[in-house]
């Protein structure tokens, strides 16, 4: 009997919103699966040792908007920050 890989990496991403206002909660989705989360910083921790794509958007119940997307490397530290107004990208980068 085989046993599977167990192999994992982090990467720690912050989430900032604009000051002053009300903004929905972001969500984050890695390498397609989506999940909600709050606004701050936090280590995702996935599966395997390859590059993930990281995809933060914000959701009002009417529209989406403040996409950005970003590929990821193990053990990189990325920055996102939601538009100013609830429409148009939001802004990631690598730090």
């Amino acid at each position: 009997m085989t046993q599977a890989s167990n192999a994992t990496h982090r990467f720690e991403l912050t989430l900032r919103k604009p000051w002053p206002g009300w903004y929905p909660n972001p969500t984050v989705a890695v390498n397609g699966d989506a999940q909600p989360t709050l606004w701050g910083t936090r280590n995702w921790k996935v599966a395997g040792t390859d590059p993930v794509e990281v995809n933060v958007f914000l959701f009002n119940r009417a529209w989406k908007f403040g996409e950005a997307a970003i590929t990821v490397e193990a053990g990189a530290v990325v920055r996102y920050r939601a538009p100013w107004l609830p429409f148009g990208p939001g802004k990631i980068r690598a730090a």
